[in-house]
């Protein structure tokens, strides 16, 4: 491999890296956003009474029924 090849691969892998590093970080920043908007919506919710805590539990334990009583329910 020639210096010249080395070195274009060198910088290429690091033009890469950098790309990514600023990709991985608008993404977080995305995520951030994300998150508030959910918090946002969750603090409505439980002003309006609904609890969402309940309903996981509630959904979790029905998908750990057995399928007839699932059934049976619906």
């Amino acid at each position: 491999m020639s210096e010249e090849n080395k070195q274009e691969q060198i910088g290429f892998h690091k033009g890469s890296l950098t790309t990514l590093a600023k990709e991985r970080q608008e993404l977080a920043r995305m995520i951030g956003i994300v998150e508030q908007l959910m918090q946002v919506h969750l603090q409505e919710l439980k002003k309006l009474g609904v609890d969402l805590e309940a309903e996981a539990k509630k959904a979790l334990e029905s998908k750990e029924a057995p399928l007839e009583e699932q059934i049976k329910k619906a």
